[in-house]
């Protein structure tokens, strides 16, 4: 079943001397009322999972057992609020091994499933880091891959989508800089604010600052990857060669002259977060 290859093997007495153990319960039906309060439509044919934060519970509901991509976005939402108190970084990325360092990588999911390079030297194929003092390590371990901590990311690579070339191709982003491409999470005319589509128990803007502040503590080297060029998606290779350029850490500042694409497309991403977060933003936070 699709929730015992999800969880992970853990000896008894490690459960029972947890302080925040989690409880599965398994209903056999849903109400009328519960439906009602769901709504309609055809997107609970296949069952509903739902994670109780304050009591550390999932509840399963029809074939939800079989749904490996709402169990671990449930798990997901159970996880982060324990994660953080425990004084980690739960954030919806990626962890790439490449050159015997560890690169936290932020993208669209479909740019992700397009290209196989990408997927080849990523510990997990599943996004959800935990990012911690000095350590980091993923939500959902591949089965190749036992679980493990790796050390703290030595680079992050933002990649966004830009059609009309206004992103450079690559260029180096301060801490502030990060968090906005990061809270925006720009795809080629869509905003998928910290790339993150499913339920979340986090203020997004929070969680962008939290990262900021990881960043700026550590000064942690940090690259926006724009992956289109003249309009198309860049390969996988070429996208692989890009992330190994940043991780040598050796690029200089590198910024787009202020035309008219650069102008369009800052004031897109002004208007979408000012709508979406407010005007109060860190004033970091910089395009």
């Amino acid at each position: 079943m699709s929730l015992s290859n999800i969880l992970q093997k853990i000896p008894d007495r490690a459960i029972s001397h947890d302080t925040c153990p989690l409880t599965i319960y398994v209903a056999s039906s849903i109400s009328t009322n519960v439906r009602n309060a769901l709504g309609s439509g055809t997107q609970y044919a296949n069952g509903v999972a739902v994670a109780d934060i304050e009591r550390s519970s999932l509840i399963l509901c029809g074939k939800a057992f079989a749904d490996s991509a709402m169990l671990k976005d449930a798990l997901t939402a159970l996880a982060a609020p324990i994660l953080s108190a425990r004084g980690g970084l739960p954030v919806p990325g990626w962890l790439l091994s490449s050159g015997g360092s560890i690169v936290l990588l932020f993208a669209p999911v479909e740019v992700i499933k397009s290209c196989s390079e990408i997927q080849d030297v990523l510990v997990s194929t599943d996004s959800g880091v935990v990012i911690c003092s000095k350590q980091s390590s993923v939500l959902f371990p591949t089965k190749s891959r036992p679980p493990q901590l790796f050390t703290k990311p030595a680079t992050v690579v933002v990649v966004s989508s830009d059609s009309t070339d206004a992103l450079p191709l690559v260029s180096k982003l301060s801490p502030g800089q990060a968090a906005y491409h990061f809270l925006a999470g720009y795809e080629d005319g869509k905003f998928i604010p910290a790339y993150n589509r499913a339920p979340s128990p986090f203020d997004q803007l929070a969680l962008a600052n939290s990262l900021f502040l990881h960043l700026k503590k550590d000064k942690t080297p940090t690259y926006l990857i724009n992956a289109k060029s003249s309009g198309k998606q860049i390969d996988g290779k070429d996208l692989m060669r890009l992330i190994e350029l940043a991780q040598s850490n050796g690029m200089p500042d590198s910024t787009k002259p202020e035309d008219t694409r650069v102008a369009e497309l800052k004031g897109k991403y002004r208007g979408f977060i000012s709508s979406k977060f407010g005007k109060c933003l860190p004033e970091e936070f910089s395009f």
